[in-house]
């Protein structure tokens, strides 16, 4: 086991790893900004370095001082967390270079699934089941471009190859628009993941977005834990994610289950990771993309299995085996996540820096709380801006439901605007209630829009 790890990261992911490693009886080395000097991260871990400025590009993106950091700390390892570095080939190249552990996959896995298109190819030599699409990069210049997109059939959906998140995205509902919207997205794509490198898939209509939390060691077993529903978002960007799916049932489960494992074979997976697929109304689903890092939503997964998935994460990249199997993983009742941004929902979701005056965090019976503010931090304007991920626990959903209206009420941030009203105004709404919605619930059934 590791016995000193650099989390290279910041706000409630760090503290999440930070708990996580003192549990296992590892010591913290937490890295800062100069504008992070006050965050929980810094104040929590066994020792603290300061990387660079604000801005992330100078400091939470800066490989060599993260790396002069753990050297000069005495890392044997380093947990990236999710975003930033966290798939990064090099940062992972550099790491191991150095004699440091990366706690995540093989650059080799990284790169297969870094790549949209490669990993369709992968996918799709593996017997896995993908949206129809292209498996080229495609351009306006590309003689039989119109051929290409009747086949698949329209509506399309142009997406970039190096990135994700809804940037370098658009839909094309017909022909007409198919040349600037791939201009468009080759242009939004080159300046958000500096790669214009775009494709076409069949645009699935009023999907179902289904994640499969999978885990495997370096012998190549390889297990998946109950599904995540992901659907309730805004933009391509999630807002709440529960588990189990109101809309899959014991055996469309294991197909998809089955699936996520051999997705994550086919690259040699070793890690805990997530494997991304859209399900369809008559419950056909087709893979969509792997995150090869620990994800944002992982509470739910291990609140409904009873796996601290960020305690096996650095126990597997420490060599030792997986000892679960997918058939034995428990499903134990239900669990809703709401990420709490500090946010304006009534002015277009703007983001609303600034200092926290007054706090009340909820608590009692079935509710977790994964953050890194307090009364009185600072929140910076330079990063994301997710300031908590508010969990509950239920016997069932009806149960889980009520104790997240309960919380919601209680969770109150001085100070600052944030998402919370919204989250309400969901929790409150029938169709989330009967569980029948999809990736347009909010735009459709909240901000009235087709």
């Amino acid at each position: 086991m590791f016995k000193k790890v650099l989390i290279a990261n910041r706000g409630e992911i760090a503290v999440r790893v930070i708990r996580a490693c003192r549990e296992l009886g590892i010591q913290t080395v937490a890295v800062h900004s100069e504008v992070d000097k006050d965050s929980m991260h810094v104040k929590i871990a066994d020792k603290a370095v300061c990387i660079g400025p604000g801005p992330a590009i100078e400091s939470y993106l800066n490989i060599p001082n993260i790396i002069s950091a753990a050297t000069i700390t005495g890392c044997d390892a380093i947990h990236p967390g999710y975003g930033f570095l966290s798939e990064n080939t090099y940062f992972a190249d550099v790491c191991e270079s150095s004699g440091i552990r990366f706690i995540g996959p093989s650059k080799e896995s990284v790169h297969k699934m870094g790549d949209k298109i490669e990993a369709r190819k992968i996918m799709i030599k593996n017997g896995v089941s993908v949206v129809p699409g292209t498996t080229e990069p495609i351009s306006v210049d590309n003689p039989d471009l119109e051929k290409i997109a009747d086949k698949i059939g329209y509506p399309l959906i142009i997406k970039a190859a190096m990135g994700g998140g809804g940037r370098g995205m658009r839909v094309v509902p017909s022909k007409e628009s198919l040349s600037n919207a791939i201009q468009t997205a080759k242009s939004e794509a080159k300046n958000a993941f500096g790669n214009d490198k775009v494709y076409l898939e069949r645009y699935v209509e009023e999907p179902r977005h289904i994640e499969f939390q999978i885990a495997a060691d370096n012998k190549g077993h390889t297990v998946y834990f109950p599904e995540r529903d992901c659907s309730i978002q805004r933009r391509h960007q999630k807002l709440i994610e529960e588990s189990p799916s109101p809309f899959l049932d014991a055996d469309l489960r294991k197909k998809m289950g089955k699936q996520a494992v051999k997705a994550a074979k086919a690259v040699d997976y070793c890690t805990v990771g997530t494997i991304e697929f859209l399900v369809d109304k008559k419950k056909n689903f087709f893979f969509l993309e792997m995150n090869t890092r620990i994800q944002v939503e992982h509470p739910i997964t291990e609140i409904v299995s009873g796996v601290d998935l960020v305690k096996l994460q650095i126990k597997l990249a420490a060599g030792e085996e997986l000892k679960l199997e997918s058939e034995k993983i428990k499903l134990c009742g239900h669990a809703i996540e709401c990420r709490i941004n500090a946010e304006d929902p009534d002015r277009d979701f703007m983001p609303s820096p600034g200092r926290i005056n007054g706090l009340n965090l909820p608590g009692g019976p079935g509710v977790r709380l994964d953050t890194h503010i307090y009364d009185g931090y600072q929140i910076p304007s330079f990063y994301d801006s997710l300031i908590c991920k508010l969990i509950t626990y239920g016997y069932n959903r009806k149960e889980a439901i009520a104790r997240m209206e309960r919380a919601l009420v209680e969770l109150k941030v001085g100070g600052i605007k944030t998402t919370t009203p919204l989250h309400k105004k969901i929790m409150e709404h029938d169709y989330f209630r009967k569980g029948d919605f999809q990736t347009d619930f909010l735009m459709k059934h909240i901000y009235g829009q087709q």
